[in-house]
């Protein structure tokens, strides 16, 4: 299969660049800074692969370091019930129009950058039917649109355990739902080698962000960084939604 043009993969490099620079410093808002651009540059059904590709690899060093704090009593039913939806998901991705996607990852990705700039809490039960719930749903999002970790955010940070833990969580999850949002896409013949290609292109940019932004995570006031960084994200979004 033919690859990408040489001058759309330099934008897809400085767009993945970008993000892992947020998520470095932040922790998190890799896939939502990346997905909604690289799928109004490269198309949904290139751009969620690569993206879960980068998300899946991005967490390994630091699920080394975190793996003794992860709650699997917490995290594991989520996980679960998130494998069980993600083919769902990505039969959605696949048999959906390029444009209704691409509006459908912006939406997504101006809502939980909304709820999250907000400071937005969930304060109801933290019981298994709910953690299944919201696994099944994060499923979903991850399967259509890479975007399956927001709910969880959100989820995790109304919870009782110290920041680390849930980092921890977290961490685990996403690299986790990562991979199994690949299986997913390989089921529906949506994981092509074009795309793998294009993800190992990518990669250094989005790992070299990542670095530099955990380096200059010590100079940055960290809530004001990220309350910058989800105002940006859902900006950019909104740009896309109306192009």
């Amino acid at each position: 299969m033919d690859s990408f043009a040489p001058e759309t993969l330099a934008i897809a490099a400085a767009i993945a660049a970008a993000a892992g620079l947020i998520r470095g410093v932040t922790g998190f808002g890799g896939a939502m800074v990346m997905s909604p651009p690289l799928a109004l540059l490269l198309g949904p059904l290139a751009a969620i692969p690569i993206v879960l590709l980068l998300e899946a690899l991005a967490g390994t060093p630091m699920l080394v370091q975190t793996r003794a704090l992860v709650k699997w009593r917490v995290i594991g039913p989520i996980i679960i019930a998130a494998c069980v939806t993600i083919p769902l998901g990505a039969l959605v991705l696949v048999n959906s129009d390029p444009l209704v996607m691409r509006r459908a990852i912006a939406v997504t990705v101006i809502v939980f950058a909304l709820l999250l700039l907000a400071g937005w809490r969930y304060s109801g039960s933290h019981g298994l039917p709910v953690a299944l719930g919201l696994g099944a749903v994060s499923g979903t999002l991850v399967g259509a649109t890479s975007l399956g970790g927001p709910p969880v955010i959100i989820y995790l940070l109304a919870g009782p355990d110290r920041i680390e833990t849930t980092r921890a969580n977290l961490t685990f999850f996403l690299s986790a739902v990562s991979a199994a949002g690949l299986a997913g896409l390989w089921l529906n013949d949506a994981l092509t080698w074009r795309a793998l290609g294009a993800a190992a292109l990518l990669a250094p940019g989005y790992f070299g962000g990542i670095a530099l932004g955990m380096y200059l995570f010590p100079r940055f006031d960290d809530r004001r960084y990220r309350q910058l960084a989800l105002a940006l994200m859902a900006v950019v979004s909104l740009g896309i939604l109306l192009a």
